[in-house]
């Protein structure tokens, strides 16, 4: 794709806050539940913003992309749900200006920019609440599965200056993800963790209010119910960019900490 001269996709304005929000099953998307009534709270108390920026723990790739198509897909990768789920088409507009501006200030590699890309239900499971109407735009950068975590960390800081921007950050994953050993004998207790489970949540939760998130790039070293809350990295990196654009003072309001079928989490945070 040939470079296009940038514009400033969005205004300066007041700092916007960042986001880690623990998305779950895909059926959040179309359910009323505790978890997606704090979504939609949210989006009605946050300034609205001009436009999104996710980072989804369903887009891994090899280097980092990000979307820049003016109307991106409503990406339905999952299977065995109901049909009412597939129908669900989240038509935000996207932000080619904010893509090609994050390309240029992202000086640690060569992002890629790419339009066969559109939002995966990391993203718009959650923004189906947050903001029903898909009236902001919305773009999103991949995972390079590549990378180590710290690399994600450094990465994330160059993204920084746009929370001043109107952009809003959020990162789309669980904390704890272990789908092989999920409870299905537990449907009936919706608020039941594996003993394991819940230290891994309650550890993670401790590290990021001692603000030693240093540790959490080191999370296999951590004790084996770490290794078993992240068997793979995928929807743990999201929580890692959020933090890494944490600045001095700034409080982390935690919400929606509950266990779920035994190995999910759906602990979320709003820095800011």
């Amino acid at each position: 794709m040939n470079q296009v001269p940038v514009q400033k996709a969005c205004p300066k304005s007041a700092k916007l806050p960042v986001l880690f929000i623990g998305h779950g099953s895909p059926m959040n998307a179309i359910e009323n539940n505790s978890f997606t009534e704090s979504w939609s709270k949210l989006g009605q108390e946050m300034p609205k913003p001009s436009a999104i920026l996710s980072i989804s723990a369903h887009w891994e790739t090899k280097g980092t992309h990000i979307t820049v198509a003016q109307k991106p897909q409503t990406i339905h990768d999952f299977g065995g749900f109901p049909k009412a789920l597939f129908e669900v088409e989240y038509s935000a507009q996207g932000c080619p200006e904010l893509a090609y501006e994050i390309k240029n200030i992202i000086e640690s590699e060569n992002i890629s920019l790419v339009e066969n890309w559109g939002l995966d239900h990391g993203t718009w499971s959650i923004l189906n609440h947050l903001y029903p109407a898909a009236d902001v735009p919305v773009i999103q950068l991949s995972l390079d599965y590549y990378k180590t975590p710290r690399q994600h960390v450094e990465l994330a800081k160059e993204l920084a200056l746009l929370r001043r921007k109107g952009v809003l950050i959020i990162g789309s994953g669980n904390i704890v993800h272990n789908l092989r050993m999920i409870a299905w004998d537990k449907m009936n207790e919706p608020e039941y963790g594996y003993d394991w489970a819940i230290e891994a949540n309650n550890k993670v939760k401790s590290i990021i209010e001692s603000g030693d998130f240093d540790l959490l790039c080191d999370y296999k070293s951590l004790g084996p119910e770490m290794n078993l809350a992240i068997p793979s990295p995928d929807h743990f990196l999201p929580l890692l960019y959020i933090l890494a654009l944490k600045e001095e003072n700034e409080e982390v309001e935690f919400f929606n900490d509950q266990l779920i079928l035994g190995s999910l989490s759906m602990l979320s945070m709003k820095l800011g």
